[in-house]
């Protein structure tokens, strides 16, 4: 999709022939901007305009008029103070809100709402909000919730959460109030739900295993069970899992394949934030990179055919990250203390763009996400001072799945 050329000053303004990487865009209707030095920069997509648009013009650019929020639930709309962006705050300072861990799917684009936890009714309990009214209800209690965990099946269906070193599910979609959630498997400290259905266990004693139709499987020893440290692979039947060796992470890879294939070591040393390439063949992950005046964080990523590791892009001091659905653009959680933002990184070009502020006292624990359909940023703060969820609209800087023009 492209960015609309009334963006832009008229006098900055002309059409060119669009194209998107190395092919021509069905739609011609482009943007020239010429720089103080008289530089001529072409921009065609959404996604192009994170690398063609300079940041004095970012700010210049007129915003859509805002719909009105729901006269319900606890939404409120603030501008942020360094982009003017408008953000909205989800959920109530009364009580401290957490978000999912961004590689879980916590978002449902089809019936509009998002997972998250609270302890507004006593204990941290799974909680979902209506995106379209703001009416906030409880799916179920909890004990011990790790709020991290919350994760929905790929038929969204079930919400799937660990309580206690439980792994419990509770139906969503009824009208009813679910307070009892049914138990899963005991023992378990961490799980990823794979797009057919299958279930990655990481036992408290460090066992990996791939549960389905009622059959287990072990796959590895040794991993991490503390955390969302272990990942189903997209399209395929394996699993991302971590070992810790003398306090450094390593990243590892399991086939899922029950013939008893060894898991392959991936990356090691300061990485975080591992998360897969869309079609599961690579693993994109943050690492420290250690330079003589500084500590800098990159994007890199392995390929799981032998590709060895390169980087992706550098950040500006990334402390969490997330992809879209197809991998061209990141968000980010600046761990810097001069500018605590959340950023876009358009990956082609290396070009980063500021949403807005978080001002987390934790940057590794903001856990910015694309919603599924790729039109709004959802990350946690507590700016504010409770933890709070908040949401900012992309749908003008990053192309929905499926879009390839605008009409």
């Amino acid at each position: 999709m492209v960015l609309r050329p009334k963006w832009l000053p008229a006098a900055r303004r002309t059409a060119i022939s669009a194209f998107d990487g190395n092919r021509l865009h069905p739609f011609s209707i482009s943007f020239l901007v010429t720089g103080a030095k008289g530089l001529a920069v072409r921009g065609m997509t959404r996604r192009a305009m994170l690398a063609a648009l300079p940041a004095c013009l970012a700010g210049q650019a007129t915003r859509p008029k805002a719909k009105p929020l729901p006269t319900v639930g606890e939404f409120l709309r603030f501008v942020d103070p360094t982009t003017e962006t408008l953000v909205v705050r989800l959920t109530s300072l009364k009580s401290a809100n957490f978000l999912p861990a961004p590689t879980n799917r916590f978002v449902s684009v089809k019936e509009r709402y998002l997972l998250f936890s609270s302890d507004r009714n006593g204990p941290l309990a799974p909680f979902q909000v209506d995106l379209r009214t703001g009416i906030v209800h409880q799916l179920a209690s909890a004990v011990n919730l790790s709020p991290d965990s919350l994760c929905l099946d790929p038929k969204e269906r079930w919400v799937y959460f660990l309580d206690g070193g439980r792994l419990k599910r509770v139906e969503v979609g009824k009208k009813e109030l679910k307070r009892q959630a049914e138990a899963v498997a005991d023992d378990v400290g961490s799980f990823s739900i794979a797009q057919g259905g299958a279930i990655f266990l990481i036992r408290s004693s460090g066992h990996l295993q791939r549960v389905e139709n009622g059959e287990t499987i072990n796959l590895a020893d040794a991993a991490s069970p503390n955390g969302q440290t272990c990942l189903a692979q997209p399209h395929g039947g394996g699993c991302l899992f971590v070992r810790m060796a003398s306090s450094r992470r390593e990243l590892w890879y399991a086939s899922g394949n029950p013939s008893g294939a060894k898991p392959v070591l991936l990356a090691k040393g300061g990485v975080s934030s591992p998360c897969w390439s869309p079609d599961g063949q690579s693993l994109l992950f943050l690492r420290d990179t250690v330079t003589p005046t500084a500590t800098l964080a990159e994007i890199h990523q392995v390929g799981l055919d032998g590709t060895g590791e390169r980087c992706v892009a550098p950040t500006s001091q990334f402390a969490s990250f997330s992809a879209n659905f197809d991998g061209s653009v990141f968000v980010g959680a600046s761990g810097s203390k001069a500018q605590p933002n959340v950023v876009l990184l358009l990956r082609s070009a290396k070009r980063e763009l500021t949403l807005c502020q978080h001002h987390s006292s934790h940057p590794g624990t903001v856990s910015p996400a694309f919603s599924p359909d790729a039109r709004r940023v959802y990350f946690q703060s507590d700016e504010e001072g409770k933890a709070a969820i908040y949401s900012v609209n992309v749908e003008l800087l990053v192309e929905p799945p499926g879009e390839d023009s605008e009409g």
